[in-house]
């Protein structure tokens, strides 16, 4: 019966190239019988003006071709597509690690797929759209093939950005052109799954717009409201799963309500739990020294990506390689991380006098953020340029965190004064090199009190929406008095963090002059190297 469906589908689809084909055969035999009854003077002309004559309607079809194609259809471009069927696609839910609760959304899908005429004996419907959101490089795309692999019907994957083209109309046809290919399939193999990845572009709220490109993207994305309705029409097996980086206020509103993107699953980035599980699976796949400890791993890529692991790796083998080591070594991960989160380091040549104040700068930061943040770990301290900066040193939370509580943002302040503090300290002066750490921690302490109420005063409320957010108009609603008490609150907040780092750094002084000998020999120094230093003077890292 699904082979009789195949055919059928297969005379549908090449109909007209099976009509071609049977009209130049059938019109090539009337040639060849029409020149075999003339006389042979005239039979030898027909025969030599052959050629000149296909060559000329080859001319005209290739003008005409071109000219269509250019002004009427938005040029040559073809529609970026790739179909798949199911039991091809090389991804299982076994090859998707981490993201457990997602993973359980999308196996009901699954099943609904593999069993929806149960789901029609008791009178529901089966879902039609899916909506995947979650930053870049969680595993969206692994998702959806993943479903299509275990429910063994054709994936047919494409990108959003593909529909859209400048002449109004040309998206519509290829919405249409890919959900009519979407139904046979379903037809012929019991299923198909439509996979639009990067959705937002034709998907965001519709408008009017004089310029045609808003146009476009309405139009097409009219039409893909129109298809995902039209298959309620009959009980095809369709299910169109679209994923997007866009926050989902951005989308359309029309897009989410019941009977298209309906079910919504959300890919966050890896718990701790999820990251360890992450760099086991691709460790797997390169020769590691069995030492490395994968946990600490884990806990140094907070707020990682699923594809960040995966690179992460790939780097390190490639470090490993260059070094001519047989196996990836702690060392060759570390600089993978730092290859990526830091960017290539290089050295530029200082002065004694230069490098010496930018590793008291680096030391300074160093001592207050080891000694007193709540939440930060010191991963690497390097007075070797990266990405511009002379210096730094590399922190982040020991896990993950979606708030920021008043201490921590205090003492995020103090780290970025700790440089400041430590050059005046030494040098009775200070460096331009303390200019982004100004930034960031007027910054921090603007936003403390203009905007989460942790001011000293009674003053509560978000008013930053009266400064730069707002505008000028907004701006006028806000008092001088209220302004003028506001920035007095900031730089109260500013002052007192100066004194508290100033008096850690003069009690500590000592640590700091040790670290300044170590990073002039060293020039790097790894937590492992930082933590074995505080213990020697009996410091412990703030829990």
């Amino acid at each position: 019966m699904r082979s009789h469906k195949k055919i059928k589908i297969f005379f549908i689809e090449h109909w007209v190239k099976i009509l071609v084909i049977v009209g130049a055969l059938a019109v090539t035999a009337l040639a060849i019988w029409g020149l075999s009854t003339m006389e042979s003077f005239y039979r030898n002309m027909t025969l030599a003006s052959i050629p000149l004559q296909l060559l000329m309607v080859a001319l005209n079809a290739m003008i005409f071709v071109y000219m269509y194609m250019t002004v009427f259809r938005g040029g040559f471009s073809k529609l970026d597509k790739g179909l798949i069927k199911g039991d091809k696609v090389a991804v299982g839910f076994k090859d998707v690690v981490g993201m457990e609760e997602s993973k359980q959304e999308a196996w009901e899908v699954v099943e609904l797929i593999r069993d929806h005429r149960r789901l029609k004996q008791i009178g529901g419907k089966i879902v039609r759209g899916i909506l995947m959101l979650g930053p870049p490089g969680c595993g969206k795309t692994y998702l959806a093939k993943a479903i299509a692999n275990e429910a063994k019907i054709p994936f047919i994957s494409m990108s959003a950005s593909s529909f859209v083209e400048v002449f109004v109309g040309v998206g519509a046809s290829r919405v249409r052109k890919v959900f009519k290919q979407a139904r046979r399939l379903a037809e012929a193999n019991g299923g198909c799954i439509v996979f639009i990845d990067e959705v937002d572009s034709i998907a965001t709220r519709r408008g009017f717009s004089y310029l045609g490109g808003g146009m476009e993207k309405d139009s097409t994305q009219n039409q893909l409201l129109a298809e995902m309705d039209g298959l309620k029409e009959k009980d095809y097996n369709v299910i169109v799963i679209a994923a997007t980086n866009a926050p989902e206020t951005e989308l359309d509103e029309a897009l989410k309500r019941p009977g298209r993107f309906d079910r919504k699953i959300y890919i966050d980035k890896p718990s701790l739990e999820d990251r360890e599980k992450l760099f086991k699976y691709y460790m797997a796949k390169v020769k590691y020294d069995p030492l490395i400890d994968i946990g600490r791993l884990a806990r140094q890529a907070v707020y990682k990506t699923p594809a960040d692991i995966m690179n992460i790796v790939k780097e390190s083998a490639l470090i490993a390689t260059r070094n001519k080591r047989d196996m990836v070594t702690l060392k060759d991960l570390t600089e993978a991380i730092d290859r990526i989160d830091l960017g290539i380091k290089h050295r530029k040549f200082m002065t004694p006098g230069e490098k010496e104040m930018v590793a008291y700068h680096e030391s300074g930061h160093l001592v207050v953020l080891y000694l007193i943040h709540p939440t930060d770990d010191v991963f690497k301290a390097t007075i070797i340029s990266h990405k511009g900066a002379l210096g730094l040193v590399q922190h982040q939370p020991k896990e993950e965190l979606h708030t920021r509580s008043k201490e921590a943002l205090l003492t995020d302040i103090r780290v970025s004064l700790g440089g400041y503090v430590a050059e005046k300290m030494k040098y009775n002066t200070t460096s331009s090199g303390v200019s982004q750490d100004f930034k960031t921690a007027m910054a921090v302490a603007h936003t403390m009190v203009w905007s989460l109420g942790m001011g000293e005063s009674n003053l509560v409320g978000d008013y930053g929406i009266y400064g730069s957010e707002g505008g000028p108009a907004a701006a006028s609603f806000l008092a001088e008095s209220t302004k003028e008490q506001l920035n007095k609150e900031t730089q109260h907040i500013l002052q007192n963090c100066l004194k508290d780092t100033e008096v850690l750094l003069k009690k500590e002084w000592n640590i700091v002059e040790r670290f300044v000998k170590e990073l002039l020999g060293k020039e790097e120094l790894e937590y492992d190297e930082i933590d074995a230093i505080f213990k020697e003077y009996g410091k412990e890292h703030k829990k």
